[in-house]
């Protein structure tokens, strides 16, 4: 169960992500559309799981590994934007959010 406290850490790190990845992520992502889903902190602040929909391009992996090698830039980036509401900067773990996947299978399977 998460406190008050990391949802709203979690809230304003997604925020802040999604605006980082709109400007920044198109030198890297090209045309692929990438959404933020959902991101977990941990108790103490100091890790942050980003869960992420990816849209267009057949290769997901290689989207996921492209950002992980850059997750020191968007780190920087993030502790620039939230210098003066959060004293640690959470190490970020990019995963990929497979929901609409196995949704998608699923209504497969239904119509079969």
């Amino acid at each position: 169960m998460e406190t008050t406290r990391q949802q709203k850490v979690a809230r304003l790190l997604q925020k802040e992500l999604a605006t980082i990845l709109q400007s920044e992520g198109k030198h890297m992502l090209g045309s692929t559309l990438v959404t933020l889903t959902q991101v977990q902190v941990s108790k103490d602040f100091s890790f942050a799981r980003i869960y992420l929909s990816i849209f267009t391009t057949e290769d997901k992996d290689q989207v996921i590994n492209t950002l992980e090698t850059n997750k020191k830039e968007f780190r920087f980036k993030l502790g620039q934007r939230v210098k003066n509401q959060l004293r640690i900067v959470p190490e970020l773990v990019f995963v990929r959010d497979d929901t609409l996947d196995y949704i998608e299978n699923i209504d497969n399977l239904l119509k079969k």
